[in-house]
This record gives structure tokens, sequence and C-alpha cells, in this order.
């Protein structure tokens, strides 16, 4: 366990993406820290897996909600699971992500990163914003610097940060459309849109003591990296993972934005793993929140 965690005896933590990479050693982080943590499982078999890693003291405090978080109707049945359950959430991890290669769409007709990398955060965080306001909750959104610079290869030239032009558009489906699809770029306008919201959502909530943050990990060996490995250097694959971080050094920056006590109060920021850093304008646009704000409840409010 990070030595830094403190003591979250009777806190409970929500955390996404908790079977696996990054997200199961904050999972576990949190758990043998004594919060009672919940997430939300496609595999069965994995969260087993993650139940057995934590050992015998810390398991029982491990609560395992069934569902695909990029689908509409699970992440509205998880949310309402936890509201049921519990009272107040004291931390919320965003974690689930995943980079798709080619173009797929979910079952509510979304893009799949807009869908799993985008609208899962989302949905958890207003949908369990009752619970979050009562506990003083923070909310970290795992996200990703390809949004300042969508190049796979960053050999020359100048960062091409991730594109949001909502203009017209009034219906998240329309976004990463197939016409034209590059999967890195629609990975990173996915947590481009998880930084814009989360940005609006920070005001709003900050009233009642909730903080929301993002951060970028690192360049962590995940099977996500596999993904984004360009055909290029696809043969050397196993060299370039030997000299990225470690899933439990990727953890320590999002374990700390939920847990350190010296960042009580922090909201509304972007961190590149420990350093406060900067995002593209349009994250920042009073009118491109608002935009994605109504896109964002309207695809809820239509299930």
């Amino acid at each position: 366990m990070n030595a830094a965690v403190p003591d979250l005896r009777h806190k409970v933590a929500v955390v996404t993406g908790a079977t696996g990479g990054m997200g199961r050693v904050i999972a576990a982080d949190l758990a043998r820290a004594g919060a009672h943590v919940v997430t939300v499982a496609r595999d069965p078999s994995r969260a087993d897996a993650l139940r057995a890693s934590l050992g015998s003291e810390a398991a029982h405090r491990l609560d395992v909600i069934p569902g695909d978080l990029s689908r509409r109707a699970d992440v509205m049945r998880a949310a309402r699971t936890i509201r049921d359950r519990h009272d107040q959430v004291h931390i919320l991890v965003n974690n689930a992500g995943a980079h798709f290669s080619d173009h797929r769409v979910s079952a509510d007709g979304v893009e799949m990163h807009i869908a799993l990398d985008y609208l899962a955060a989302y949905g958890l965080t207003t949908l369990l914003e009752a619970p979050l306001r009562r506990g003083r909750a923070r909310v970290v959104n795992v996200a990703s610097d390809t949004l300042n610079d969508t190049r796979q290869i960053k050999i020359a030239g100048r960062p091409r940060p991730a594109t949001l032009d909502l203009a017209g558009v009034d219906d998240l489906a329309a976004l990463n459309p197939p016409a034209g699809f590059i999967p890195f770029e629609a990975y990173a306008r996915a947590k481009l849109m998880t930084v814009t919201a989360g940005y609006a959502l920070a005001r709003d909530l900050a009233t009642d003591g909730v903080s929301v943050n993002a951060l970028h990990p690192g360049i962590v060996a995940t099977d996500i990296i596999d993904d984004l490995v360009p055909p290029l250097l696809r043969p050397v694959r196993t060299l370039i993972r030997r000299g990225l971080l470690t899933p439990a050094e990727g953890a320590r920056t999002a374990t700390r934005l939920a847990t350190d006590p010296g960042l009580a109060g922090v909201t509304g920021r972007y961190f590149i793993r420990d350093t406060e850093s900067a995002t593209p304008l349009v994250s920042h646009d009073a009118e491109a929140q608002r935009n994605l704000l109504a896109l964002s409840r309207t695809h809820f409010a239509g299930s």
C-alpha cells in the first residue's frame, strides 16, 4: 500500500476500471487503508481476482456491481445501486477507459471512446451528485495528455491539441463519426471532453465542498498502451513497455488527489503526474462547457 494514504476507515470510495492496471492498484490501496471500495465490473472472474489480491483483512471491503460502463443503462443502474446502499460517497475515481483501434458504436449508438472514456465518468459524477455532496467528496478523473497533443510520433513540429467543436451538434452520437475516423484523435477528444465537463462540474459542486480534478498519470504500461503504439513501432513494443511507468507508479497521482489532506479544497485542476498543467483553450470555454453538459444531460435523460 502507498504509505501516503491516510486512514480511510468509515469512507466510501467508488473506483471504476478497478479490475486491472492502475485501477486495481488504486482500489487495493484505498481498501487496505480502510475504505469501503465499490467498483463496477463486466468480468466477474477479474473482480474475484481483485478481491483475492486484497487479502483476508481487506477483501470484505470490496463491493462489486456487475455492469458495462459503456452502456447508459448500466451506468444508471450502478449509480442507483450505490445511492441505495450508501448515503455518502467520499471518493470517486473515474479510471475506466479504453482505446479502440477501429470505429465502434455502443449499445446506445454512441462512438465507444465517447461512451466509455467520457460518458461513464460524467454519468457517475452527476448521478451520484447527492451522496458526493453529502460526503464532501473528491472526484478524480483519469485523463490522458493526448488531449494536448494528438500526434502519435512527436519528433518534430508543434503539438496538435484535440478538438471539440459542438456547433450544430444536437446528439453526442454525432461525435467521432466513421468518416475520417482516426482512433488516437477520437480517444484524445473523449479525454478532452472529460476535462472540459469536469471544470464546469467543479464550479457547481464546490458549493458543498466537493472537488473535481483530472490527471494524466504519465505513460503507464497498461493494455491501452499496446493499442496506442503506432504500427511503425510495434516490433519494439516490448522494449517500449520496459521504459514506461508501472501501474503502481501511475496510480500514485490519482490516489494522492483522492486522499492527500494537503490537497483539500483544490479543485478544477489538471495535473500531469504531480505537476499542475494546462489544457486546450476550448476546455475553458464557457459556451463549450454549457453545450457539452447539455448534450450529456440529454443522453442520460433519453433512456
